[in-house]
């Protein structure tokens, strides 16, 4: 008999697949249910979550896997991350089943695939036989960036979740953990193992977690107030570190989300102020060697010395956000007494916040990339679309987060990379390049300019997502998933070609 915990995590999984019109079936759904929940704070929009599942034969029993550094998720198609010594290595590794219970038989697949994955005396090419392609795919990722960080000790820490709608766990379960820990202690000594069993408890509190919408800052002293309500105020720098943190140490990612800029690593500036931070001199506080920080919000108050943000956006300072945040996690400054600027300011609307991200964000040399999504023809796209039922996330995981539809969300690199495919016939260039097609500036000017009429666009979303609907009904053989990411753009050039006889 079900418990009242299973019952409601049964009817949260029915009602959010039917809200969010998911086609998945109920084993797949739970699964990307399991790993949103998992990564929230992480900020992974469905294109991203989609790209880390490769359960699908010879998965070695991991469901999906992430590889991020210093909160930054790196792809099949990411440029390695040059990180600073100490940097921060996150595997999250998940694995659900959509069953009343916890078997022994999961936690030790995950053992002996560990025995082999994180074994970098085995070749990739070796181990092809064994594994899927997706899960080698994804494992590369890891070693590539784990080798290119070697030399600079990177904190290596991994993330097991187990996930089922059980409410329990027996301790002969329990026990395989230890195995798996020193499983993978033997190839990477230093590494921080956590595991977690995610019962049907669990997750429905993950799923009631609600990103942060008002959080507030202690501040130094009383700030100075502005006539159209904003603040400047010195905030201690550990209390700017709790403020872009969670309650679990862990970076608020949403928090970000409309800076156009992504974390640069050990550029120039970042260098400097990381020296800066490692460097305690009682003569020179922090904020007056930074140019500090700038949040928007829809609302700010302020009392006893503590400042409440509505809807905060960092918009300028995320290379400094980054270095404060590092500067904590990985040396546990408990006794720093140095200050941070920071000014928030209220936004009335959108347009204000972008201009507000363009003015604070011309003081540095940022390539034209950065300011993609704030380019006019996205606003133009973005309101003709919505026209017709879509959502374009011009601003990564909007819509997400309010809950549409998944197959009413479109995002600017899957729109890069039907155009691609079609408009130039490079379905395959397309495809191997999901994430970065739109940061070289040849390419997205062939794709985003205004010599393209915006009603094709819509034109080819609808061939696009008709085609991968095709795909996925066909029978003769039954493709699978990673198949059909590897074909639909190929098929979607047919197509149009057969369409217009081109």
């Amino acid at each position: 008999m079900s418990t009242n915990q299973q019952i409601i995590l049964n009817t949260l999984l029915d009602q959010q697949k039917n809200n969010l019109g998911s086609t998945l079936k109920e084993d797949d759904y739970f699964h990307l249910f399991v790993t949103e929940q998992v990564l929230k704070n992480l900020e992974l929009s469905y294109d991203e979550l989609l790209e880390g599942i490769v359960d699908n034969g010879g998965d070695g029993g991991i469901d999906s896997i992430y590889t991020f550094v210093n909160s930054e998720l790196i792809q099949r198609d990411s440029v390695l991350i040059d990180g600073k010594r100490n940097s921060i290595i996150d595997v999250y590794i998940v694995q659900s089943k959509n069953t009343s219970g916890f078997g022994e038989t999961p936690i030790e697949k995950c053992i002996s695939s560990a025995n082999d994955l994180f074994d970098l005396t085995k070749s990739i090419d070796s181990l092809r036989t064994v594994y899927n392609s997706d899960l080698l795919a994804n494992i590369d990722v890891f070693r590539k960036q784990y080798l290119h960080l070697a030399s600079k000790f990177p904190v290596l820490r991994f993330h097991y979740y187990y996930a089922s709608k059980g409410v329990e766990v027996h301790d002969n379960v329990k026990r395989k953990v230890d195995n798996l820990r020193n499983t993978i202690n033997k190839h990477f000594d230093k590494a921080e193992i956590n595991f977690e069993f995610l019962t049907a408890s669990k997750l429905i509190d993950l799923s009631r977690r609600e990103q942060i919408k008002t959080k507030a800052i202690s501040l130094l002293d009383n700030p100075i107030s502005t006539q159209d309500g904003g603040y400047i105020a010195i905030v201690p720098l550990k209390n700017y570190f709790d403020f872009i943190s969670d309650e679990n140490g862990d970076l608020i990612k949403y928090f970000f989300d409309s800076n156009i800029r992504d974390y640069q690593g050990s550029v120039e500036v970042n260098t400097g102020i990381k020296e800066t931070l490692s460097t305690d001199n009682p003569a020179e506080d922090f904020w007056w060697l930074n140019n500090g920080i700038t949040i928007t919000a829809s609302d700010a108050t302020f009392a006893s010395k503590r400042l409440l943000v509505e809807e905060p956006q960092i918009v300028n300072g995320l290379q400094t956000s980054f270095e404060i945040y590092n500067y904590f996690t990985i040396s546990k400054a408990d006794t720093e007494s140095r200050n941070v600027l920071v000014r928030v300011v209220k936004t009335k609307d959108e347009r204000s916040r972008l201009k507000v991200i363009k003015a604070t964000n011309s003081q540095t040399n940022i390539p034209p990339a950065s300011l993609r999504a704030t380019d006019p023809i996205h606003r133009d796209i973005e309101d003709y679309l919505l026209a017709k039922g879509l959502y374009y996330d011009r601003r990564k995981n909007y819509h997400k987060n309010q809950l549409r539809p998944i197959n009413k969300i479109v995002s600017i690199p899957y729109l890069a990379q039907i155009v691609m495919s079609v408009t130039q016939q490079k379905p395959d260039y397309a495809r191997a390049r999901p994430s970065t097609i739109i940061k070289n500036n040849s390419d997205y000017d062939g794709i985003f300019n205004t010599s393209i009429p915006i009603e094709l666009y819509y034109k080819l979303i609808e061939i696009q997502q008709s085609i991968e609907l095709s795909l996925k009904a066909f029978d003769s053989p039954k493709l699978n998933r990673p198949q059909i990411g590897d074909i639909k753009f190929h098929a979607t050039m047919y197509a149009v070609g057969k369409l217009t006889r081109a």
